[in-house]
């Protein structure tokens, strides 16, 4: 396997992953890339959140719906009742871009895919 790793680390140049140093999740996840020596581009989106179109566009590279990329634990999910099916993907991407708390991480995004990186080794599926 490490065989199997190591060449196809050699390939690539630099992902981007979308992190929240606070999640441990993420930090594994940014831990797994420098063990692989994966240079990443770091988006801390809750400093420099994603915008719309930039939502819409992660949403289509992970083959995900608004409501699937959501934290569901949050409190402001639950406060906001975002579990109604009634909210349109375009009112949870809205939600999203202004409490970006709400969106699952970390996302890893290498050639024009884009992977939820839970576990962290899931992102050997789009290198």
């Amino acid at each position: 396997m490490q065989n199997v790793v190591s060449t196809m680390m050699e390939e690539i140049m630099t992902v981007t992953i979308y992190h929240n140093p606070r999640c441990s999740k993420s930090r594994e996840t940014m831990e797994f890339l420098e063990e692989n020596g994966i240079e990443a581009e770091v988006i801390e989106y809750m400093d420099t959140p994603p915008d719309e179109a930039t939502l819409k566009e992660l949403l289509k590279m992970l083959g995900m719906t608004p409501h699937e990329l959501m934290r569901k634990h949050e409190t402001v999910f639950k406060d906001a009742g975002l579990d109604d099916p009634t909210f349109t993907d375009d009112e949870l991407i809205e939600a999203m871009v202004q409490c970006p708390s709400l969106i699952e991480r970390p996302i890893v995004i290498n050639n024009g895919k884009a992977i939820l990186a839970r576990p962290p080794e899931a992102v050997l599926d789009i290198l």
